[in-house]
């Protein structure tokens, strides 16, 4: 049973989701939604109206001491191939994630409406963005949620080649004293070389009840 959400703030329990994980349609993407979502394990993801809401089971995350680096990786990072920011062009990494053509995916699943508010989350300073430079050009990046010390994974992009796997590596490094659980909510083979992972849903909202979401 799939269940259409009304201007009323609240979800249905994660345990409805059906096998794929899709749990409701509709709603809005206004900041208290988007943060109930994030801090009740689910997210948002659809090409057109409606809002679709997922929350998948097993549910694909990296814990930071299980991140992994390649030799020919950690030679990139060794030789300050990219120059690594936070937060200095939240709308230009989203704006990237945007445009990129998906090969398993009909189009992009960045709406408009879902630029729009995430920029919003980042004014508010609750989504964060990471980005990879070489000289002034923005060649890569990654943007997500930042809740307690749980990070949300929305989306990466990368121009030049290694540049959001170093985006992504420094951001881990620079953050694995505070950060318990990466979620990564979609498996791909770029992220699984990294050391993500699947575990059981009812594991990943258990962790979340420990990294202080709400």
């Amino acid at each position: 049973m799939i269940f259409r959400l009304s201007k009323e703030l609240i979800f249905p329990d994660v345990t409805f989701a059906e096998p794929d994980g899709l749990l409701a349609v509709g709603g809005d993407l206004r900041p208290e939604r988007l943060i109930l979502a994030y801090q009740s394990g689910i997210f948002p993801w659809f090409n057109e109206p409606p809002i679709l809401w997922w929350s998948p089971d097993p549910r694909f995350v990296l814990f930071p001491e299980s991140l992994k680096v390649s030799a020919s990786m950690k030679q990139v990072l060794k030789k300050n191939t990219f120059r690594i920011t936070y937060n200095q062009n939240f709308a230009g990494v989203i704006r990237n994630c945007r445009k990129i053509e998906r090969v398993d995916q009909d189009g992009t699943w960045i709406t408009g409406d879902m630029e729009a508010a995430y920029i919003r989350l980042h004014e508010m300073k609750i989504a964060m963005s990471v980005e990879a430079w070489q000289g002034d050009e923005l060649v890569g990046g990654l943007y997500g949620i930042r809740l307690g010390r749980a990070f949300f994974g929305e989306s990466m992009f990368a121009k030049v080649s290694n540049a959001s796997k170093a985006a992504f590596i420094t951001f881990v490094q620079d953050h694995s004293h505070v950060l318990g659980m990466i979620d990564c909510q979609v498996e791909t083979h770029h992220l699984r070389s990294l050391g993500a992972d699947f575990i059981p849903r009812s594991e990943f909202l258990r962790i979340l009840e420990t990294l202080e979401v709400s």
